[in-house]
């Protein structure tokens, strides 16, 4: 099969989530004149290492509101254990509901930056933004630099942090979602002579 976008594809769901899969869930928080926030996005994955950079993309909701407002968001790891938290954190509430008491989801805050953390995350990543790209169809390229990060204790093992300690949550596509709970290493071929 083959399908241009524009043209459609027949099909009863788009298969594009689920082709460009496995996706990291950025659990944003993030604060604003009309309070707290705090939703997921699926579009998110790292795109620098020195200095640190992550990126999202998605509408224009609270939280891109609250990122161009603030330049700052902060990004929630989501553990298996927290899925079903995360995925009610999605739902349409009115404009200004702190989803933290919304859903009962437990809140810290940060400490470089002026927002609210996800309170036992496994890890949280502090970020300033560097750049919002509007994109069309209301869609926003958010990109930030990480300059705090927070690690659960018990995610450290032998001077790494374990990601099968708390099983991170990943995107699909659809409804689906999945948990690491296997690990293989392979490392990467010494450079020719």
């Amino acid at each position: 099969m083959f399908y241009r976008p524009a043209d459609g594809h027949g099909l009863r769901h788009s298969p594009f989530s689920a082709i460009v899969s496995p996706r990291p869930i950025a659990w944003i928080s993030t604060r604003g004149a009309q309070g707290d926030n705090l939703a997921p996005y699926s579009f998110f994955n790292a795109v620098g290492y020195t200095p640190p950079k992550v990126m999202f993309s998605g509408d224009p909701r609270d939280t891109v509101a609250n990122v161009r407002a603030t330049g700052v968001f902060a990004v929630n790891i989501v553990e298996e254990a927290a899925w079903r938290l995360m995925n009610e954190t999605s739902a349409r509430f009115p404009h200004g509901t702190d989803e933290f008491q919304a859903v009962g989801v437990p809140k810290a805050e940060c400490n470089e930056i002026d927002c609210p953390r996800v309170d036992g995350a496994p890890a949280t990543l502090e970020c300033r933004v560097i750049q919002i790209l509007d994109l069309p169809v209301d869609d926003h390229l958010v990109v930030g630099e990480v300059v705090g990060i927070h690690l659960r204790d018990d995610c450290l093992v032998d001077g790494r942090f374990d990601v099968t300690r708390y099983r991170p949550a990943a995107r699909l596509g659809y409804h689906d979602y999945t948990f690491v709970r296997e690990v293989v290493e392979l490392r990467r071929p010494k450079d020719p002579a």
